[in-house]
């Protein structure tokens, strides 16, 4: 399952495999993989449903890019007729009558659908321990953590257990993971791909994006759901002509040193094939965690405030609605989730939202001038994706240092910019390096991270 989505298609076309097949092949690996809890459901009968469908398509000449290919979905993307937990006793009964428009549109090219992949609960986390289903080890170290919220999604692609995997990214929950496991993750332009019928955490963050084995995989899928990149797909023989841009605010002292040595041996290829670096600051960066994590929790609040045990969710137990909701959530609800919803009450009630939530919406504004100011004067941005390779699963870290450590991957989110993370090693745990570049840009940053990954990575 190595093979890339170019190469699966004209496997497919050319009739040398069906996609029954393939199917199958990824069936058996999850089912000879179970410890690795990258799945929460598996749907057996209806990917192969859906590949003999897909077949018949195939066989009439009318494929499209991704007809016949099989694929995961985090388990926050509403899929009909399929439980979408989203990783949570809340939701563990839900079954939307409904599609997201993703899987609409995935629908329409006939994919194959191997099932719902585990997740940080409602995406809070980026351990991927915060699941009610239990969490996801790293495919390279199993007593290490995957990463999250994207964690099922990732370790899903690494083991073959699919081609790709949909994924949703607020504070860098795809990226993260595909560093923490050494794949691609692209989070696309903010609303590129629509958020329509997938569970919404942190509505001005929240993103929509694929894990992948490499960068041209992840140009095919865009292509063929947003209809960026296209036959303009050219992959780079060398990097003349391309300014990237290295901030030193995404290099302090406590970053990982084999995080920064990885990083900073990519930027020094790149220079010798040809890049122009410039080197810049972007001093509002270093609030750009905490105004994340106020932003997303108290938009978390109304994201969560349906989930009251009587149109959605656990039925609690009580003779008041009072009591009712209480209960509700009280069970239904995981400890990283109700902390971060009294978080997000905190900065909403009285002075405390213009103290902490307009603050937080004025260097998210700050920020945006910032990049673009960058952008102004680069192609790209080159830097860490995370802080540190993957963490011991036991390993036992301060809510508030967790929260920081999206210093790296949130400023794309609050800035609402294309980011890409690609593997920049080849030895010990990996270590993934972002490409971050201008708005609807992702044809640049992902020719850039395909050029990182087959020349540069050592």
């Amino acid at each position: 399952m190595k093979k890339s989505l170019k190469q699966l298609r004209h496997l497919l076309d050319s009739k040398q495999v069906s996609a029954v097949e393939l199917t199958q092949e990824c069936l058996k690996r999850i089912n000879d993989n179970p410890n690795s809890n990258a799945y929460i459901t598996v749907t057996e009968d209806e990917a192969l449903s859906n590949a003999k469908a897909a077949q018949e398509i195939i066989d009439s000449g009318e494929a499209k890019p991704l007809t016949g290919i099989p694929a995961a979905v985090k388990d926050n993307i509403c899929t009909s007729g399929i439980k979408t937990t989203c990783g949570s006793k809340m939701l563990e009964e839900f079954t939307p009558f409904y599609d997201a428009r993703v899987i609409t549109q995935l629908k329409k090219q006939n994919y194959v659908l191997l099932g719902k992949t585990n997740m940080d609960e409602f995406a809070m986390g980026n351990s991927n321990r915060t699941s009610y289903f239990g969490s996801v080890p790293n495919p390279h170290d199993g007593e290490r953590v995957a990463g999250g919220s994207s964690g099922g999604s990732a370790s899903a692609v690494v083991s073959g257990a699919c081609a790709y995997a949909l994924g949703t990214d607020t504070r860098g929950s795809i990226r993260q993971p595909a560093a923490h496991c050494g794949i691609t993750g692209l989070k696309p332009t903010y609303d590129l791909i629509s958020r329509q019928g997938v569970a919404a955490f942190s509505g001005s963050l929240d993103t929509v994006g694929f894990l992948t084995n490499s960068a041209e995989d992840c140009a095919f899928l865009i292509s063929a759901l947003a209809y960026v990149c296209g036959t303009m797909w050219d992959a780079l023989s060398d990097m003349k002509g391309i300014k990237i841009a290295v901030v030193k605010e995404f290099f302090p002292d406590d970053l990982d040193s084999s995080v920064k040595q990885a990083v900073m041996n990519t930027v020094t290829e790149l220079e010798k094939a040809g890049a122009v670096v410039v080197e810049t600051s972007v001093p509002t960066l270093e609030y750009a965690a905490a105004a994340s994590f106020v932003i997303s929790s108290a938009e978390g609040v109304t994201a969560m405030s349906r989930y009251d045990g009587v149109k959605y969710g656990l039925r609690g137990e009580g003779y008041t609605y009072d009591e009712q909701i209480r209960d509700s959530r009280t069970r239904g609800f995981g400890m990283e989730v109700k902390r971060r919803l009294m978080l997000g009450n905190y900065t909403l009630i009285g002075e405390n939202y213009n103290e902490f939530f307009r603050k937080s919406l004025a260097i998210k504004q700050q920020l945006c001038r910032e990049f673009d100011e960058v952008l102004d004067n680069a192609d790209v941005i080159i830097s860490p994706t995370t802080a540190s390779t993957a963490f011991k699963t036991d390993e036992v870290i301060n809510p508030a240092k967790l929260y920081s450590s999206a210093m790296y991957s949130v400023p794309a989110n609050m800035t609402g910019l294309p980011c890409v993370s690609s593997p920049c090693n080849k030895a010990g745990m990996p270590v993934g390096v972002s490409v971050t570049g201008r708005k609807f840009d992702e044809l640049r940053i992902l020719q850039i991270a395909d050029y990182i990954e087959k020349a540069v990575s050592v």
